[in-house]
């Protein structure tokens, strides 16, 4: 027999489907009905219900409280699970009145303050020397400069005339110039372009042409500017073209004698400057002889100028120092200290009244060549040999500085013009020393007194690139009249160019 619909079990799952979901009760929802009222009371609920009811409601109020951001269950909620409202940490109270700040108390006693303080003269002492034993070391004529890895410092000239004798011999003896060849394949540098050319044909420019080329590419390497380069290169060539050379120790022999010749040539511009002889002859004539550095920011005027500062009075001259670098702070308090310990260094005789060595300056913001004038004046009454006008630093494109330096020379025509560059910066140097003698001629007034010489800094921290004091004294047509190399007032030189044609073969 067939079973009635309603027995059956879709009646049943339709049956159950009429029914409200206890979810839609407590939200006051019902399939058939619609939106019904919250309020309406469930007719005999399980036992369960109220509890549902209850978890729902509460589950509803913390959504609505953490969208909000207010009421009672949504701080619970964002101070944490299980955590109440008076359960949050309270937060601290303000103090009652801020404390005064305190000053800043720096390392030290006033004691050190008082010694770091060089605002004012202060007596000489002994203390002030940091090295004593530097008295005496630089009477007479300056030492010559020797390359590191070649020549050292107290290496004479002498050696280098005793290097080209040998050199003539070996070029006379066979066996002498065969001991020489094996040696010189071994080595290396600018001399191994040269091995090519070794036979007993007649050398060509064509032949010439790769090895030049080379031997070109090596000196800018050394910091040598290009056109230097190529004129150095062009002469070496044309004292080996049309020679028949045998023996690789000629050709070491004449290209080692033509790049000396040359360099001699252009680091001395045909000049020998001897400073000591022309400080005398200021003297004889009742007058002070008067050395104005200038250059560029930061190349060493200053500390350089308290190198020569030293060497003079190291040979009895009396010296002024000129502070007119009115512009950057602390070049005059340089000054002083330089001029204490140099005083400290060569204090005046027993029965002198004068000191030898002593500063001018009036400050900072005045007129540089209004105080050079004074202090070249005040030389002149109080028979001091040396002024050292020390001038501020400029760049090369600051017309109004240049202008300023222009007029600062022309007012006092001083006996020596140095332009200070640091040997560190290669070819930089050769545009700042143009651009000075340029700015020297257009801003003169009609009065051209252009660079007299060169002073380069910073020597011993170039290794073997000399090539920067050909450059400039290429540049210039002035010979480099000193060379600093180091720190102490002792480390002053001057430069040997054969030291330097060793320098640029290695």
């Amino acid at each position: 027999t067939m079973r009635p619909f309603a027995e059956s079990k879709k009646f049943s799952k339709s049956a159950a489907s009429q029914k409200p979901k206890e979810a839609d009760k407590v939200l006051g929802k019902d399939k058939d009905e619609g939106l019904i009222a919250a309020a309406v009371p469930i007719s005999e609920p399980e036992p369960d219900v109220d509890l549902a009811k209850e978890a729902a409601l509460k589950r509803v109020g913390e959504r609505i409280g953490a969208r909000r951001g207010v009421g009672s269950r949504g701080k619970a909620r964002r101070a944490g699970p299980g955590s109440s409202p008076s359960a949050a940490p309270a937060k601290p109270k303000k103090a009652a009145s801020k404390s005064s700040k305190t000053n800043r108390v720096w390392l030290g006693s006033d004691k050190d303050q008082v010694s770091l303080d060089f605002s004012d003269d202060k007596p000489a002492d002994e203390g002030d020397v940091s090295d004593p034993t530097q008295r005496g070391s630089m009477v007479g004529q300056l030492q010559e400069l020797g390359i590191e890895h070649g020549a050292s410092d107290g290496e004479e000239e002498g050696d280098f005339e005793d290097d080209e004798e040998e050199d003539e011999e070996i070029e006379v003896e066979e066996e002498g110039a065969a001991r020489s060849q094996k040696k010189a394949e071994s080595g290396s540098g600018v001399m191994g372009f040269f091995k090519s050319l070794v036979s007993n044909k007649v050398i060509t420019r064509e032949s010439l042409e790769t090895v030049m080329d080379k031997m070109r590419e090596h000196l800018i390497s050394k910091n040598v500017a290009a056109e230097i380069a190529q004129k150095l290169c062009d002469s070496v060539a044309s004292k080996l073209e049309g020679r028949a050379i045998g023996t690789f120790s000629s050709v070491s022999s004449t290209v080692r004698s033509t790049l000396e010749e040359s360099l001699v040539q252009i680091l001395s511009a045909g000049q020998q400057r001897d400073t000591l002889r022309d400080v005398m002859e200021a003297r004889r004539k009742g007058k002070p002889y008067v050395i104005t550095f200038c250059g560029v920011n930061g190349v060493g005027k200053s500390t350089n100028l308290a190198k020569i500062c030293f060497w003079l009075l190291e040979n009895g001259f009396r010296v002024l120092v000129a502070g007119c670098d009115t512009f950057r702070a602390g070049a005059v308090e340089q000054l002083r200290v330089h001029v204490r310990r140099l005083h400290a260094l060569h204090p005046p005789a027993e029965n002198a009244t004068r000191p030898n060595v002593l500063l001018y300056e009036k400050g900072y913001g005045k007129d540089a060549a209004g105080i050079a004038a004074e202090a070249v004046s005040y030389a002149r009454e109080t028979r001091f040999d040396v002024v050292l006008v020390d001038t501020a630093g400029r760049m090369q494109d600051n017309e109004p500085l240049m202008r300023a330096l222009a007029k600062l020379i022309k007012v006092n025509t001083p006996d020596l013009v140095l332009f200070v560059g640091e040997a560190l910066v290669g070819n930089e140097a050769v545009d700042q020393l143009s651009k000075f003698n340029s700015s020297l001629a257009d801003y003169g007034d009609g009065r051209l007194q252009l660079i007299d010489g060169v002073l380069l800094t910073k020597f011993d921290a170039i290794d073997d690139k000399v090539g920067a004091a050909v450059s400039m004294a290429y540049t210039s047509g002035k010979p480099i009249v000193f060379v600093g190399t180091g720190q102490t007032y002792s480390d002053l030189k001057n430069l040997n160019a054969h030291a330097v044609v060793k320098a640029l073969l290695r």
